[in-house]
Formats: structure tokens, sequence, C-alpha cells
């Protein structure tokens, strides 16, 4: 009985083992990142740079691509209501983002179909153009997440 119990115990510990590797084992697996954030919702925009952050504090680099009212959040004059708990802007978050190393790069037509430029978006922040876009997409190392 005791033999059974030790390898009912044996058993649970190997089928949660995954579950462990996975959650301590951040490095490795996945390097570079391409986050799309096109949403213009306050907190979605918040959820896709504190997701984005985090990812760089775990060893990835992290691309952005910001379109559409997204594309704001990179304006030298962007404003927004701070968002609890850490009482900070998606613009602010994608400024950390930037000095952690991060990229981050307007879409293509975001700047064309606006009353912006160059010249009105924060330091580091670059225009997107669709070929080197569409190669990060496609790379196979490289995982995408869109918000």
């Amino acid at each position: 009985m005791i033999k059974s119990f030790k390898a009912m115990v044996v058993a649970a510990l190997l089928a949660l083992a995954p579950f462990g590797v996975h959650a301590d084992n951040h490095k490795g697996a996945i390097e570079e990142v391409l986050v799309i954030l096109s949403s213009d919702s306050l907190q979605t925009q918040g959820m896709a740079m504190v997701l984005s952050n985090t990812m760089a504090q775990q060893g990835a680099k992290v691309n952005v691509l910001l379109c559409d009212k997204a594309g704001d959040l990179a304006l030298k004059s962007y404003e927004a209501p701070a968002l609890k708990p850490k009482d900070v802007t998606p613009g602010q978050m994608l400024r950390g983002l930037l000095k952690q190393g991060g990229e981050a790069k307007v879409c293509a037509l975001y700047l064309p179909n606006s009353e912006y430029s160059k010249d009105d978006l924060i330091d580091g922040v670059g225009v997107a153009m669709p070929p080197e876009m569409a190669g990060q997409m496609l790379n196979p190392k490289m995982r995408t997440f869109t918000f």
C-alpha cells in the first residue's frame, strides 16, 4: 500500500513538472516578440504595455507596432488618465519600455492619415515599413501578440 502511494505521489509530481518548467523557465524559449497595438481602449493599451514591459524584464527583446489610435501613445503631446494601481498612463509605460531597450514604431499609415509628423513622435519611436514588419510577423522565432 505504501508502495502504491509513493507511486501516485511520483506520478502526480511528474504530471505537474511541465507546468513548473514553463513557469520558471522564461529565458530561451522566446527571445524576441512583436506586440501590435491598435486598440483605442485605455485599459487594453495599458495591459499591452504592462505585458510588454514584463516580457522585457524577463529577458525578451520587445518590438511594439502602434497603429490607429494607439499611435497616439508615441506622441510628445500624449495625455491620458493614469491607470491604477501604479497611476501611470500607457504612454508612460511605453517610455519605460524604450528605456529598457524595447523598440516602438508607428504604423506606416499612422502619420500620413493624421495631423502629425515624425517631429511629433517621442525620441526613439520610428515609422514602421511594411517589408520589415512582415518579416518580423513571418519570423518563426518571434511570437506576435495583438491588442
